[in-house]
């Protein structure tokens, strides 16, 4: 069968296929970078997203606590994008969460804002996510100056 994709959480023999994919999209200031290590390290956070057998995307869930949840590192390799992988990634993300807890809110910085709002997300300000702030935004070039926008799906919460 040509062109089965699957997505599926990521495991060890993924972390190369990952940090493949994750450095083409750093080096264009799109995600932050990581090593190696750090992907093995929270490989439970991730999932990839196969063609053919082939990884051609990925996307991790960082949990902050307090039901409050980050998409990062969602990336889908040149080529292949537009043909529904990340939109398979995120929703396959948010059918597990709605499995295993009551209520969650799940944020993202992206570029992409048309591409999560017809996820479910909507814009919102960044203000709400200071744990994002205090951790990751810190170590980011773009600090003092991002051009990224916050976007928020719930699940159980009042605003659902």
């Amino acid at each position: 069968m040509k062109n089965l994709l699957t997505v599926r959480e990521a495991g060890e023999e993924d972390v190369k296929a990952i940090f493949r994919l994750l450095e083409l999209y750093a080096a264009k200031g799109i995600v932050l970078r990581r090593s190696e290590e750090d992907i093995r390290f929270y490989l439970g956070n991730f999932v990839v997203a196969e063609i053919d057998g082939t990884v051609r995307g990925c996307a991790a869930v960082r949990d902050f606590g307090n039901d409050l949840l980050e998409v990062r590192s969602l990336v889908v390799e040149p080529g292949f994008q537009g043909k529904g992988i990340g939109r398979a990634m995120i929703e396959a993300i948010i059918a597990g969460l709605r499995i295993r807890r009551p209520r969650w809110r799940l944020f993202s910085l992206t570029y992409q804002v048309d591409f999560f709002e017809k996820l479910g997300f909507r814009v919102v300000d960044r203000s709400l996510f200071p744990e994002k702030i205090w951790s990751d935004c810190a170590r980011c070039p773009k600090q003092a100056c991002c051009d990224e926008t916050a976007m928020l799906i719930e699940y159980g919460t009042t605003q659902a």
